[in-house]
């Protein structure tokens, strides 16, 4: 990728440091990145903060054995794209191209030691590698990218890179999916929401409430890596850096920011494993509005009103 992907003309609305939360993220690869893939997630871990007045430097010091167990006490904005009805599924590409991204989340009750919690509902959703979403694939992603037709997928346009699972006895979800591409004038990132009591009906998830509406980020060395690659590289245009987003406020882990692992190192055309540990409050619901822009493109953008619709 070229210099052209930074952009310069956004400024930070909050004044946080990138630097640190970066680091505390990298620590984890090494301390808890294989346990995090492991097959069993152990449930004795203690969190060393439970209340709303968790900092980050007290979520970053609460180690469990599959990373660290955070209560992420602000939701954030769930941006205009959102369509209810996606599918249960592990692999949510739908033969969409990009690098390969094997994702693993941990949910866990931080008001209750991070015990896992069971049967949480985690849904993912986010761009294909040009920028575009199921559902809203007019909308311009901005900077030069071709149409989203042209990517010669078999994609459903109003499903693909959408999905839930279902937390297992150990609180862990996987999904099998890409590297998301970005769109202006946002960061690479992946959505999320955490729900709670209700269950799966017609290959979707229903009833319940959500606990918890987040993004997940990507530490811009490897989304630059990424976007030289075809077919991110035929999309040109202001990218936009951790620093420089609207929505990611430099906490490291535990505003998001996933600990990855390349599956080949000198290659990452090989693909990605990436986890995160979600301390959520089962009993809290969250309305999805949360803080921070949601990143709209500059033309041809849905409304949060129109995204409720049914996928």
């Amino acid at each position: 990728m070229t210099g052209n992907h930074r952009n310069t003309s956004i400024t930070r609305r909050r004044a946080l440091a990138v630097a640190g939360g970066t680091a505390a993220a990298g620590g984890l690869a090494a301390a808890g990145y294989q346990s995090a893939f492991a097959d069993t997630t152990s449930t004795t871990a203690t969190a060393t903060s439970t209340t709303a007045t968790a900092t980050t430097t007290t979520a970053a010091t609460s180690a469990t054995s599959s990373g660290t167990c955070m209560q992420l006490m602000s939701s954030v904005t769930e941006g205009p794209y959102y369509l209810d009805g996606a599918l249960v599924r592990k692999d949510i590409t739908e033969g969409k191209s990009g690098v390969p991204l094997t994702l693993r989340l941990t949910v866990v009750d931080a008001t209750d030691g991070c015990t896992p919690v069971p049967g949480a509902a985690v849904e993912i959703w986010h761009c294909d590698a040009w920028g575009y979403y199921s559902g809203y694939t007019t909308a311009n992603p901005g900077g030069s990218a071709p149409a989203e037709s042209e990517d010669g997928s078999t994609a459903d346009d109003t499903t693909y890179l959408r999905g839930y699972q279902i937390a297992n006895a150990n609180g862990v979800v996987k999904f099998e999916t890409i590297i998301p591409g970005w769109y202006t004038p946002r960061t690479c990132h992946i959505h999320l929401k955490v729900h709670t009591g209700g269950e799966k009906e017609n290959g979707t998830y229903e009833g319940g409430k959500v606990n918890f509406t987040g993004q997940l980020f990507f530490a811009d060395e490897i989304a630059e890596s990424v976007f030289f690659l075809e077919p991110y590289s035929k999309h040109t245009g202001s990218y936009t850096k951790l620093a420089d987003d609207m929505v990611y406020d430099g906490g490291g882990a535990s505003s998001g920011l996933l600990t990855l692992k390349p599956v080949h190192k000198k290659d990452p055309s090989k693909g990605y494993k990436g986890s995160l540990t979600l301390g959520v409050d089962p009993d809290a619901e969250n309305t999805g509005a949360g803080s921070g822009g949601g990143g709209t493109p500059p033309s041809g953008a849905p409304s949060p009103s129109s995204s409720s619709s049914s996928s």
